[in-house]
């Protein structure tokens, strides 16, 4: 495997509830676990695996001042072009960005996320199967590892031993740019909806750049918990 490490992060927005069959739709709200839950679940499906679609792929590469972002646009051009702060970026339908991230991963060693056990590479993964789209490898290797995936938020719960904190509150710990300024996550359907495809290329791939700086701060931290090979 490639050496270099790189840091992924996704954006999503919910599939569209009037696209459920009645039978679906009532078992999605059997999930949640009170009236209120059950008023807000169709404008909260941007928040479950199966129930999300991709709408961009932020990528950065820890030490560099290079990324790329994927944007599913389908009026987008469909090939690489400039975008800023060293970055391309691409546009195409959800399947064609996919396309163009399996393609990419495999020159890559670590993988690096925050939470991207829990929500980034399971979506991506589901979403390839969806899409017809074939991985090229897997997100979702050995948990206890961090050499083929790194996820920081295992890093900094040590493995949930302890309560997990949000990556925002980890950013400002270690002196972080706050990723969270001006677009958010919950704001990420709406803008999708509206076309802000750039506010969105730009949100993500500050997530993706600083899940790379938080990952070479913790370097040290990480290492001595890597598993020793057994000689």
């Amino acid at each position: 495997m490639a050496s270099q490490p790189l840091a992924i992060d996704i954006e999503t927005t919910g599939q569209p509830w009037d696209g459920f069959v009645p039978e679906i739709q009532e078992y999605l709200l059997s999930r949640a676990r009170d009236d209120e839950e059950r008023a807000a679940f169709p404008g909260q499906l941007a928040l479950y695996p199966g129930a999300a679609k991709i709408v961009a792929i932020g990528m950065w590469r820890p030490g560099e001042q290079s990324g790329g972002v994927l944007v599913n646009n389908s009026a987008g051009a469909r090939e690489w072009q400039e975008f800023h702060d060293g970055a391309n970026v691409f546009h195409g339908s959800e399947e064609e960005i996919l396309e163009q991230f399996w393609q990419l991963v495999p020159q890559f060693g670590t993988i690096v996320t925050y939470n991207g056990r829990g929500f980034d590479c399971p979506i991506l993964m589901l979403r390839s199967a969806v899409n017809g789209v074939r991985p090229t490898r897997n997100l979702m290797p050995y948990r206890y590892s961090f050499q083929q995936h790194c996820d920081l938020m295992e890093v900094l719960s040590f493995h949930r031993a302890i309560a997990p904190y949000s990556f925002q509150f980890w950013c400002h710990q270690f002196g972080i740019d706050d990723p969270k300024e001006g677009l958010t996550g919950s704001s990420v359907p709406k803008a999708f909806a509206d076309g802000r495809y750039d506010d969105i290329a730009s949100y993500c791939l500050k997530d993706a750049r600083a899940t790379a700086e938080l990952y070479e701060r913790l370097l040290p931290l990480i290492e001595s918990m890597e598993p020793k090979p057994r000689g």
